[in-house]
């Protein structure tokens, strides 16, 4: 008999896998909503960062304001007397000033704001050993007062226009006085006002970017938005009820 071959087996051919469909193109919407948030982002960081010291010394200085009776502080006060030289004293003199034919009451109603002479300030300068600059001082018949405020502390010079007595008083209230004042934009000068203003504007752009991407994150965050009406919630509450 005729001896049987083995028959081959034959692997099964797999069939094609078909090619995944390509992704769809991102839509225009979800497009826009990735450049709003990055340029919210990138603004948020850049006001964020310009604000950073700033409000952390508004927050410390808001904290001394609150309890500054409780901070208990010691004012340093410097006094000091002078004698106008005659040279000058005789520019200061009221009666010289006015016309010989001027009265009493004509005299009295030159009462006026004005800056110092420059030759009085070099030497009230020199003198008392701080500047004097040409702010305004109160002249009136008798006497020529000049106040010179500052953040923490103030000064003042009186100088009799009959004598030529000069007196200078200089308070120190410290570093505490002075942050305090530096908050309230008391006595800063013009800067200081526009550096407020300028920091003013970089908060509410830091806190309307930052409102703005809550908004975004608001969908995967639920608890967003009770937060942030919480936020409105405790102070409303406490205006309503404690304050009368």
């Amino acid at each position: 008999m005729p001896q049987e071959l083995p028959s081959e087996t034959v692997a099964p051919v797999p069939a094609p896998v078909p090619a995944p469909a390509p992704a769809p193109p991102p839509s225009r919407t979800a497009g826009a909503r990735s450049a709003w948030l990055k340029t919210l982002h990138q603004w948020h960081w850049i006001s964020s960062a310009l604000c950073l010291i700033g409000m952390l010394l508004f927050a410390a200085t808001g904290i001394t304001l609150n309890h500054a009776s409780s901070i208990e502080s010691t004012p340093t006060v410097v006094n000091r007397q002078a004698q106008l030289p005659q040279t000058l004293l005789a520019t200061l003199d009221p009666e010289a000033a006015a016309p010989a034919s001027a009265s009493a009451a004509s005299r009295h109603s030159q009462d006026h704001k004005a800056s110092l002479p420059a030759p009085l300030r070099e030497w009230l300068s020199t003198t008392l050993g701080r500047k004097i600059d040409d702010r305004e001082a109160e002249w009136s018949r008798d006497e020529i007062y000049l106040s010179m405020p500052r953040p923490g502390g103030d000064a003042w010079v009186r100088i009799d226009r009959g004598t030529g007595d000069v007196e200078y008083e200089d308070t120190d209230r410290g570093w505490i006085s002075y942050l305090n004042d530096l908050h309230k934009g008391r006595h800063a000068g013009l800067a200081w006002s526009w550096f407020l203003d300028l920091f003013a504007v970089a908060c509410l752009l830091f806190s309307i970017t930052g409102l703005l991407i809550l908004k975004f994150h608001a969908v995967s965050r639920p608890t967003t938005w009770p937060i942030v009406g919480l936020g409105f919630l405790i102070p409303a509450l406490l205006a309503l009820l404690f304050m009368h």
